[in-house]
């Protein structure tokens, strides 16, 4: 995988070695690119260094312009199970578990902010279980399709381990304190019904479906305008901690920044027209 990423026009190398291609896959087409977690015999499980590539990953779709959209999922039928459990069996044996955590809590750390900076709007494609960190990752997303199959569980309950990943900061923001608490404390299975009744994710389709419904939405998506979706994600991330008058000010200065650009010159000129506009590419102006 990888063909089609040798290096984007700022000079930086997209290519992926041989190691990498077998965790991470990357699939491109047109403006649109997919990144698929491959560990299929672990459900995707995460260690420090398939989080460190799934980033690599992300950074190398974010420097490209030539990309707008980008679709994050899981082979073999999972999204990811969250934290290797076997590869923590391991380092307790070993009796460095408490390194693992903070490097793997670490990596993961970093991932989170790289999808929600992301500049571009993501598509989480969720064909089955999203757990622990893999669940932060999906909701980190700023557009969650998941197929009927799909089941979300926070998961360190039965662990003993404390959520990582941002998912004490998503799911109370998401549900609200208390279902979050039901979710936490029970270490409850959310089916996609439940699932998409509670917000977490966007729609349901059938497993047979997902795969060309995240691409469509992808597509559609990067059909968009850009510039406006970069400074909406940042507006909808600060709102989480902002006041009322912080925000509004920093709405002021995104609505001014955008107004500069191509994007809103076609949207108002389309608009008169009654026809749908058709955004340009806005290259390295992002706000």
């Amino acid at each position: 995988m990888g063909a089609g990423y040798p290096k984007n026009r700022h000079g930086i190398d997209l290519a992926v070695s041989d190691t990498e291609a077998t965790t991470i896959q990357v699939d491109r087409r047109d403006a649109v690119c997919q990144i698929r977690i491959s560990r299929p015999e672990k459900l995707n499980a995460l260690d420090p260094d398939s989080v460190r590539l799934l980033r690599r990953s992300l950074q190398s779709a974010a420097h490209d312009p030539a990309i707008r959209a980008i679709i994050l999922t899981g082979a073999g039928g999972a999204f990811s199970a969250g934290g290797d459990v076997s590869s923590m069996r391991e380092h307790l044996d070993a009796g460095d578990l408490a390194r693992l955590f903070y490097d793997l809590t670490g990596e993961l750390e970093l991932t989170v902010r790289e999808l929600l900076e992301m500049k571009k709007p993501v598509v989480a494609s969720i064909p089955g279980v999203a757990a622990g960190g893999g669940l932060s990752l999906a909701l980190a997303c700023d557009w969650r399709v998941a197929s009927t199959n799909a089941v979300l569980v926070p998961a360190f309950g039965d662990l003993g381990a404390v959520p990582d990943g941002g998912l004490t900061f998503f799911l109370p923001h998401f549900v609200g304190t208390g279902v979050a608490q039901e979710l936490f404390f029970s270490s409850s299975r959310v089916k996609a019904d439940r699932a998409l009744s509670l917000g977490l994710v966007s729609e349901v389709v059938a497993p047979e479906e997902l795969e060309v419904r995240a691409w469509a939405k992808a597509t559609e998506l990067a059909s968009g305008p850009t510039l406006a979706y970069a400074a909406l994600k940042h507006l909808l991330v600060t709102s989480y901690g902002a006041s009322l008058e912080s925000q509004l000010a920093l709405e002021r200065r995104y609505a001014t920044e955008v107004a500069g650009g191509p994007e809103i010159a076609e949207g108002i000129v389309a608009f008169g027209e009654k026809r749908k506009p058709d955004f340009p590419s806005p290259e390295d102006s992002t706000p």
